[in-house]
């Protein structure tokens, strides 16, 4: 059986995220390998796998903030709002003002109305929209809140018409990069789609950390106290109080020990004893994880 542990991949192009995963279980020798959250084919960078009983704290990673570095081409649109699809409209956009994109960037920033591009993973009466989409189906999706704390335009290039805008974006979970693109286009109302996409973070998770997709047997595992620990923070506990969390008992009064809320609690030894919440002013495991995963 493979060791349990969070392994950080960074995926390259052309490949898909269950590709990775297909990789780690040969790699591993395991079929027990889940992901925090997929990437587009066109995408590359970072992928959170979680391995055996760590595939347990998937749950508290996939829904952490992330870093995007992405090209966003101005003057097209395409019907995926991505390089993949078939260009929809097309304007000569030579002529764009830089204030016109500084001012059209600002409203898509902070805390925004997004509608999900057609073509996501979205699932829509039980299939996802992407299926749908490509059947010929007519898909609307319903828009959602997220937070885009930051919208940087590094560099800026023109040719053939053409506005290419090399951004990063720093964004809450859930948030489509693609639509960015899209939104950005329409509000100049010359078109937009994006040509290049880099996950770079995850949480405390970077790609400077991550393992190239074809030298994942030589990758480093994370342990499951330590990731949980950078996630959620850590409580402390005695190895009696590991004894009774794990027994499903409280620890009367112990509330007021955590710096979260849920926690991971670690034994003496570096062991996860799992991850636990305050339930008034007691502390009560939320999930236990099983003595093979916990180191």
């Amino acid at each position: 059986m493979a060791a349990p542990g969070i392994l950080l991949v960074d995926k390259p192009g052309g490949v898909t995220s269950h590709d990775v995963v297909a990789r780690a279980r040969r790699a591993l020798g395991t079929r027990k390998i889940g992901h925090a959250g997929t990437l587009d084919p066109m995408a590359t960078g970072l992928l959170v796998l979680g391995v055996e009983g760590a595939t347990r704290l998937l749950t508290f990673i996939v829904g952490l903030d992330k870093t995007y570095e992405a090209t966003i081409r101005l003057g097209a649109s395409t019907d995926t709002d991505d390089a993949d699809g078939q260009t929809v409209t097309q304007t000569d956009a030579s002529s764009l003002a830089w204030a016109a994109i500084r001012s059209a960037v600002a409203p898509l920033t902070g805390r925004i109305s997004q509608v999900p591009s057609t073509y996501s993973a979205i699932k829509v009466d039980g299939r996802r929209a992407y299926d749908l989409a490509r059947a010929g189906q007519e898909v609307e999706l319903a828009a959602r809140e997220v937070t885009v704390s930051r919208f940087d335009v590094v560099a800026e290039r023109r040719t053939g018409g053409f506005v290419d805008l090399d951004v990063v974006v720093e964004c809450s979970s859930g948030t489509y990069i693609r639509s960015l693109a899209r939104d950005l286009g329409a509000a100049l109302g010359i078109g937009g789609h994006l040509t290049a996409l880099r996950r770079t973070r995850i949480g405390p998770f970077s790609t400077v950390d991550a393992v190239e997709a074809d030298a994942i047997a030589d990758g480093l595992l994370l342990s499951p106290a330590a990731v949980a620990a950078s996630v959620l923070g850590r409580l402390d506990v005695t190895g009696d109080e590991a004894r009774d969390l794990r027994h499903g008992k409280r620890l009367a009064g112990a509330a007021s020990r955590l710096a979260q809320d849920p926690t991971a609690a670690i034994d003496p030894d570096g062991v996860l004893v799992g991850i636990v919440g305050a339930r008034g002013a007691d502390v009560k495991s939320v999930m236990n994880m099983p003595e093979e995963a916990s180191r």
